[in-house]
């Protein structure tokens, strides 16, 4: 039986587990600090209170227990790896391994690097972040409701960040802002959301159809988009940008640049410029230590570097555990490659843009329809495992 140490219980590292329990002689333990798995990719929703806390967080006992004894799920931080002697420290235990799959993914960069970030703003990679922003913003709503004399009083909603989380976080709170005028009057449309990035366009590296076209629907929303803008600093109401001008806000998320979550080891390690580990052609560190989806730098067959998406942390997971039973097997290893089959972004309400193989294009409400049929599958699969593993858990209770 050979023991693999799984770390990190985001959409890498359940993939990982998900394909590696398909062969009885694995034992496989997922480690994580939290409890749960967070759903990134639907974050914009539960910021703008379109989902709940239950839509984009599951637990993980509860989901290893649906692969009956396969899976043991370890609630601890790793601090150290040691690569020669086959072993993970936690905060409280030392754990031996055959195989090691790093799945850390990354966090969000520039809260220590622009003054007063941290403070003052919040986030979407953590869910302690997006849960304190829904939780502020909620509560001013329903202050302006009961305080008539407030009324008048401008919001500003600054994004920091023109990538995909900022733009689908602006449009969905646009769209919201929209809902809350019907139901508890003019003060919702005080709140006026500024998208802020450094680069010339939003949605950097991205194709020009889906660029124009979110755009516009931004726009339309009435989004105020602010490109070129180099932040420099905040306090508590105000955003200093470099070259001398000033935005007042409310609120200020910020989704703009990542760096990927590295562990100690014993041995020294390359990364590159957003910390993501540089491992061989199989996505080895060592021979039998892998990393996997945001918190290595993964390429095309092109030999361009992919973005950090779930789609590639998946693609990437699915792509050790092949190779690690290829391993064991004394068979031919094939380089790792990869490519982006398809690009949706949600832009409020019942409206998306998106690609699929670079050749269909779509927008609208046929483009979100496609975009949570997606989402809803990859939800739904988790979701049965974790009602195996609740039912599980319960009858043990009993017994």
């Amino acid at each position: 039986m050979k023991k693999v140490a799984v770390i990190g219980g985001g959409y890498g590292g359940l993939r990982a587990i998900e394909h590696l329990a398909k062969n009885k002689d694995f034992s496989i333990t997922l480690f994580d600090m939290n409890s749960y798995h967070y759903l990134q990719t639907e974050a914009y929703g539960y910021i703008a209170g379109r989902f709940d806390l239950h839509d984009v967080a599951l637990d993980l006992q509860n989901w290893c227990l649906g692969f009956d004894n396969k899976v043991k799920f370890v609630q601890d931080e790793v601090t150290f790896i040691d690569s020669a002697n086959n072993t993970i420290t936690t905060k409280n235990k030392t754990y031996d391994f055959d195989f090691c799959i790093i799945a850390t993914g990354a966090r969000t960069n520039f809260f220590k690097q622009i003054k007063g970030l941290d403070k003052y703003g919040y986030g979407v990679k953590k869910l302690f972040r997006s849960h304190g922003f829904r939780t502020a913003f909620e509560k001013l709503l329903y202050e302006k409701l009961l305080e008539p004399s407030v009324q008048q009083q401008n919001m500003n909603l600054a994004i920091g960040g023109a990538g995909l989380s900022g733009v689908e976080i602006a449009a969905e709170m646009a769209d919201v802002i929209k809902r809350h005028t019907k139901s508890i009057g003019d003060s919702a449309q005080e709140l006026k959301i500024y998208l802020i990035d450094a680069s010339d366009t939003i949605l950097p590296g991205m194709s020009p159809y889906i660029i124009e076209n979110t755009k516009t629907r931004l726009e339309e929303l009435g989004v105020h988009i602010m490109t070129k803008s180099f932040i420099s600093s905040i306090d508590h109401d105000t955003i200093y940008f470099q070259d001398d001008s000033q935005l007042h806000y409310t609120f200020m998320i910020f989704t703009g640049g990542i760096i990927a979550n590295t562990i100690p080891m014993d041995q020294e390690v390359e990364l590159n410029r957003m910390g993501q580990y540089i491992c061989d052609e199989t996505l080895r560190i060592t021979k039998n230590i892998f990393a996997v989806g945001d918190c290595v730098e993964l390429k095309d067959s092109k030999d361009a570097i992919l973005p950090p998406t779930a789609q590639t942390a998946e693609r990437s997971a699915e792509y050790v555990v092949k190779t690690i039973n290829q391993l064991l097997s004394n068979e031919d290893i094939e380089t790792f490659r990869a490519r982006v089959d398809g690009v949706f972004v949600a832009l409020g309400g019942y409206y998306a843009v998106g690609e699929l193989f670079q050749y269909i294009k779509v927008k609208g409400k046929l483009a979100y329809l496609l975009k949570k049929l997606i989402t809803k599958s990859y939800y739904i699969g988790l979701k049965l495992r974790l009602n195996t593993g609740f039912m599980r858990r319960s009858s043990l209770q009993e017994e």
